[in-house]
């Protein structure tokens, strides 16, 4: 359903649809009185005439199915980064609340958890130079029709699909088709629209197995292999048409790294004549061959397009998640108090620098790539995250400050999606 800004907005609409229907039917009615008295050239001129009128005066042209987007959003200027900006006031706050959306999980739900500032719903990402246009659910279904999109990676992957399918259930009501035993993959199907929409869960992206004790209890340290990807994605990319591929968290624990029979280094250990590495340079490494292995895989769509989202930043204040850490803030950081210098943006470097090397050079043309870049903008939103309101029964005194809050500020991360594949197309 169109949206409008204002009742007078839709009423001012409304009239004018009833003003050229009235018009019609005059010309209609003229047009049979006098038939007979016109030549057969001057009919067809006027015929002309007539459906041209209509085409220009119609509210819709329809030969173009979003035109009333591409009128209200023109295409963004390419030379205007998205992601440089700030967070402004905007009294319109989300499209749905915590009670309007069907699929919202209950542990993304803070309000009914207990959160009772509402100040961070109110906000909006405003781009330098530029606007980001806002969020339409029915224009992004007609973009999609008939494909099939999935998020990649862990849990925060599976936060922002969450984020997509509430604002799309405005729209149209989701069909949930499967959900394997650990609630890990979902998949939904919009028929309406042909759409399929999914989560495909991994750890690292990479192949990947947790070393265990003599009691084959897991001990927290992992072995990945770079060479290889987690076939849990990768065996069903090719059947995608868009993919959303982000991994971060689970990188900041010991990890050996691994290329086929070669250890290259270990992240967060402390073993003899063993290469050290820093998180960001293990990022360099897996999402390299991630790009590589995207890129080069023959069964793919030939128009397969990969969005890379890069590290959502977590907001841990006066400990970790495990020694009493939390999140307590309730309004966003201004530009002037986030740390352009850590070790996220660090991490969200080497990320985007690996996708230059494959959209560049000898690698460039096979498949399109874009870049989701949310790490600045979100480390201006320590307010976002559930905090103590996320209603886990079984860790209860630990804060979620790595998630966030739907509806919340991740939402806006669907404003840069919907920019980015229209640009893409």
């Amino acid at each position: 359903m169109r949206g409008y800004d204002s009742w007078d907005d839709r009423h001012a609409t409304m009239k004018s649809s009833s003003i050229f229907r009235e018009s019609s039917d005059k010309t209609e009615r003229w047009i049979v009185t006098n038939m007979a008295r016109l030549s057969p050239f001057l009919l067809s001129s006027l015929c002309i005439t007539i459906f041209f009128t209509g085409f220009f005066v119609f509210h819709q042209n329809p030969f173009i199915s979003d035109q009333n987007f591409l009128t209200l959003h023109p295409l963004i200027d390419p030379k205007c980064d998205l992601f440089k900006g700030h967070w402004v006031p905007d009294k319109r706050g989300s499209l749905y609340t915590n009670s309007s959306c069907s699929t919202l999980p209950d542990s993304k739900n803070c309000i009914k958890h207990g959160r009772l500032d509402r100040d961070f719903l109110f906000w909006r990402w405003k781009p330098d130079g530029c606007d980001l246009p806002r969020f339409s659910p029915k224009e992004f279904l007609r973009m999609v029709r008939g494909k099939k999109m999935s998020f990649i990676g862990d849990s925060v992957a599976r936060n922002h699909m969450e984020s997509l399918l509430c604002l799309l259930s405005m729209e149209e009501t989701p069909k949930d088709i499967y959900k394997d035993g650990e609630d890990r993959n979902r998949i939904w199907y919009f028929p309406n629209h042909d759409f399929t929409l999914s989560t495909s869960w991994t750890k690292f992206l990479v192949e990947e197995h947790e070393r265990v004790d003599g009691n084959k209890t897991g001990t927290g340290l992992f072995d990945i292999d770079i060479s290889k990807m987690d076939e849990g994605w990768f065996k069903g990319l090719p059947n995608t048409d868009i993919a959303i591929v982000s991994a971060a968290h689970w990188f900041f624990r010991p990890i050996f790294i691994h290329r086929g029979d070669e250890t290259l280094g270990c992240i967060y250990c402390s073993v003899p004549n063993m290469t050290q590495l820093s998180p960001d340079q293990g990022f360099k490494l897996v999402y390299s061959s991630v790009f590589k292995h995207i890129n080069e895989c023959d069964n793919c769509k030939r128009d397969l397009v990969t969005v890379m989202r890069t590290i959502s930043p977590a907001h841990f204040e006066n400990g970790t998640w495990d020694t009493g850490g939390s999140c307590r803030r309730t309004s966003p950081f201004g530009v002037n108090q986030i740390d352009l210098q850590s070790n996220e943006m660090k991490i969200r470097t080497s990320q985007i620098e690996q996708l230059e090397v494959i959209t560049k050079g000898d690698h460039k043309g096979k498949k399109k790539f874009g870049v989701l870049d949310v790490t600045r903008v979100m480390l201006m939103r320590p307010d976002g995250h559930p905090n103590s309101h996320w209603g886990n029964k079984w860790m209860k005194g630990y804060n979620d400050c790595v998630h966030w809050c739907l509806p919340g500020p991740i939402d806006a991360w669907n404003d840069f999606l919907m920019a980015i594949l229209r640009q893409l197309r």
